[in-house]
């Protein structure tokens, strides 16, 4: 068994809105978070009453606790705002792409059985759409301003009393994202106020922040890793947030230069642009002190070429998933000279760890040996919503979560991912299910059988690559069709890249896809 070298933390007993805005009185004209891309900005003080003003707003609209709101929205600044008010209502926010189609968005809706949705007006259309076809939302309520939705902005006026809402942090559930755990379709992760809270103060020690440190939140808000690294972990601490929609390369590198940027937590894809694009030597960069990636795997001869190219310490990275809140290791900011090419980090504080056999789950393995990643600790979520046999799956009787992961570390304690047992597809950070396009590919009336691996483009980033059997009836189906077909249906994320005909998916007498079989016996696109 692996601990952490850090000392344990106390559990953070706090709903998650005041284990992040605990300070903001100290912070006071600080900035909190500032639109990348037109300068406003909101300063703790601002953050603080803001979102106590519509939490009473959206009290007073008839936002219960134990409600479920689903916020839907690219990164703007007023995202915080909206996440930290529903949670002080007493609501559990369930974050959502803001690229996801009405009937993938509805689906989410439903199984979380939300009754409220918090969106801005680009994305109303799809939002409508989306509680049509869910059933039991009682109102939609835009970031900014549209004709008969009642607005986040008018609620700043709220002469309400501010909620007071008994928060049980270790049982209430905060945040409710959607993630595919290992396999399947995606499930509620329950994350009480607790979880979340706690998991912030095991970064700290690793991860350190303060007034007068700037980081540029690109990644979304939404997924678990934006929602951590970009958003509670810095306001926590009092640095500033500059908030950018979503990822353009001159935007981002302006926002750097602009606003004298000084860390950045990215997934792989932009450390590429930051190695190779000829943009970046456009741009004075010199404020960066530190870039961490996380999200999917980075290679390290990549990392070595930004970090020399930007002329900072190596790229560090972090690992986690969503169902733990999500951070277990990282690299911390004063060992990022020290640590091995390669490393996810360390064991961040409070934080064990085990790597047992892949052929034998009871082994335990020694450092340098691979097997699967197992942790406990006291950021691991309280389960899949309504899936209780998905979470005794996961979690074992001892409290150990098995990630599907496959790593080893070396005698230093520093962890190496070296593969998964799992069979998600991880694009560019986003998660794709097989399971999911497998499912959407069947629907087709062209498609006998159907089977979706992840395979690596020219860029290094997986994508989804599905392997088809034709009907006998459709023997003219082509790449193309097979490709729109799931194209009109999903986030653009999730989009089938190449397509395969093949005479049968080959399956265990259980059923189950052998993807393996389907790696070595179809050579990857390069």
């Amino acid at each position: 068994m692996f601990r952490s070298e850090y000392a344990d933390v106390t559990p953070v007993e706090l709903p998650i809105h005041e284990a992040v805005l605990a300070r903001a009185a100290e912070f006071g004209d600080t900035p909190a978070l500032i639109d990348g891309t037109d300068g406003t900005t909101l300063t703790y003080e601002q953050l603080d009453r803001f979102h106590r003003r519509v939490a009473a707003g959206l009290a007073e609209a008839g936002v219960r606790k134990g409600d479920v709101l689903a916020l839907h929205s690219p990164n703007t600044i007023a995202f915080p705002t909206a996440f930290y008010a529903a949670t002080r209502a007493g609501a559990s926010v369930t974050t959502v792409h803001p690229l996801a189609t009405a009937e993938e968005f509805g689906k989410q809706l439903k199984d979380a059985a939300a009754r409220w949705i918090v969106t801005v007006s680009p994305l109303l259309e799809t939002a409508r759409g989306a509680a049509e076809i869910a059933g039991g939302v009682r109102e939609i309520f835009v970031c900014d301003s549209a004709p008969g939705h009642r607005s986040l902005i008018d609620m700043l006026a709220s002469t309400a009393p501010e909620p007071a809402v008994d928060i049980d942090p270790a049982e209430d559930v905060a945040a409710l994202p959607y993630s595919s755990g290992t396999t399947g379709v995606p499930k509620g992760v329950m994350l009480t106020h607790r979880q979340i809270a706690t998991n912030l103060a095991q970064l700290q020690p690793a991860i350190t922040a303060g007034p007068g440190d700037r980081i540029l939140a690109v990644l979304p808000f939404f997924h678990i890793y934006g929602l951590t690294a970009l958003m509670n972990a810095p306001l926590r601490q009092g640095a500033t947030v500059v908030v950018l929609p979503r990822f353009d390369l001159e935007t981002f590198l302006a926002a750097i230069q602009n606003h004298r940027i000084t860390g950045l937590y990215v997934a792989p894809p932009i450390v590429l642009a930051l190695a190779k694009h000829p943009l970046v030597a456009q741009y004075d960069l010199s404020s960066l002190r530190h870039v961490i990636s996380a999200a999917a795997p980075l290679d390290a001869s990549l990392a070595a070429a930004c970090s020399q190219r930007l002329g900072l310490p190596p790229v560090g990275q972090a690992y986690g998933m969503t169902e733990l809140s999500p951070g277990t290791h990282v690299v911390p900011l004063d060992a990022m000279n020290e640590a091995p090419p390669g490393t996810v980090g360390k064991l961040i504080a409070g934080t064990e760890m085990r790597i047992v056999s892949l052929d034998d789950p009871g082994k335990d393995l020694a450092p340098g040996e691979s097997g699967e990643i197992l942790i406990r600790g006291p950021q691991i979520m309280k389960g899949y919503l309504g899936r209780p046999d998905a979470t005794a799956a996961l979690i074992d009787e001892d409290g150990w979560l098995h990630t599907g992961d496959v790593g080893h570390t070396d005698e230093g304690g520093w962890l190496f991912v070296v593969d998964r047992v799992k069979e998600l597809i991880k694009y560019k950070g986003f998660q794709v299910a097989p399971a999911e396009l497998e499912a959407l590919l069947l629907t087709h009336p062209g498609i006998a059988d159907a089977a979706v691996i992840g395979v690596y483009n020219e860029d290094g980033n997986e994508v989804p690559h599905a392997f088809v059997v034709r009907q006998p009836s459709a023997p003219e189906l082509t790449e193309g069709e097979v490709m729109m077909y799931v194209a009109e249906q999903v986030a653009p994320y999730k989009r089938v890249r190449h397509v395969t005909f093949i005479d049968g998916v080959p399956r265990a007498a259980s059923g189950k896809i052998l993807r393996r079989e389907l790696r070595t016996a179809h050579k990857e696109p390069t």
